[in-house]
């Protein structure tokens, strides 16, 4: 995980992270006369700091002053293998980002980016100024759409599977083959299902992503996940999408839909150092 460690311009202002003590840690990128002002004022970041627009170019990321003790490259490298702490950092990033992207198109930036003075920030700003220009104008006014699907689990066996309540050898293997082609033919029913959600909701959406489905020891649902997907659309779409998400629940026996969102589209862009695909 500590690959997510991304500074920038480290040798000629280390000395000044050392004298305030602190970095800039950088959530979103936005277009210089689409900064959400409202919405940077009622958010924090996190280390609980205001988050504030730093401009370059044309551009604009959002940023906070975060201590240098917990967010340098080293003490920032050990903190990544706490999953308590990365889990709160991780929330308070999204919160920053889905805060932003309330009423602007924000392009989020991959979370532990942390950069050494405003010079750094501005960096990051120039190298990457055409792909977060060009994804600032493919996204304009679109936001993503998270849907899983979720299987019951396979019934506990059947009292009839018991070697006691077979007659003969033949009769409880023929009981537990029934058994396991029945479990196969509801397994291929529940990936038939999930199939089909996603191809309508695929066929609404100006885009999609798969993303692989949650081990439920993560999740902590009891049921098995079958889809994870991400879907994009306009913003004015957006409750038309949530309705045929609504009919769609109803409309496929044994599997259960959950819907999330709107999100910033995480899933559809190529930020600076964030490893997603493009479209």
């Amino acid at each position: 995980m500590t690959d997510a460690t991304h500074v920038t311009d480290a040798r000629d202002t280390a000395e000044a992270a050392e004298a305030t003590g602190t970095l800039e840690y950088a959530y979103a990128v936005v277009r210089e006369d689409g900064i959400p002002r409202t919405a940077l004022e009622r958010v924090r970041g996190v280390a609980g700091e205001p988050v504030r627009a730093v401009r370059h170019l044309g551009l604009a990321v959002l940023a906070g002053s975060v201590p240098a003790a917990e967010f340098d490259e080293g003490p920032l490298r050990e903190r990544l293998e706490d999953l308590t702490w990365l889990e709160g950092v991780a929330r308070a990033h999204q919160r920053v980002v889905d805060t932003a992207g309330t009423n602007a198109c924000v392009i989020p930036v991959r979370m532990a980016t942390v950069c050494r003075g405003e010079e750094g920030l501005r960096r990051l700003l120039a190298t990457g100024r055409d792909r977060f220009a060009a994804a600032l104008d493919r996204l304009e006014g679109r936001v993503e759409w998270g849907v899983k699907v979720y299987a019951a689990p396979a019934p506990a066996e059947e009292p009839s599977a018991d070697p006691s309540a077979a007659t003969s050898g033949r009769d409880y293997l023929r009981r537990r083959g029934a058994q396991r082609r029945a479990a196969e033919e509801a397994y291929g029913r529940t990936e038939e299902g999930a199939r089909r959600v996603h191809e309508t909701l695929a066929a609404l959406a100006e885009g999609a992503r798969l993303h692989p489905p949650q081990d439920v020891r993560l999740s902590g649902e009891a049921d098995r996940n079958v889809l994870n997907a991400a879907y994009l659309l306009p913003r004015e779409d957006s409750e038309v999408f949530a309705e045929r998400v609504g009919r769609l629940a109803g409309r496929e026996p044994g599997l259960r839909l959950e819907l999330t969102g709107p999100w910033a589209p995480y899933s559809f862009v190529a930020a600076e150092g964030n490893g997603r695909a493009e479209p």
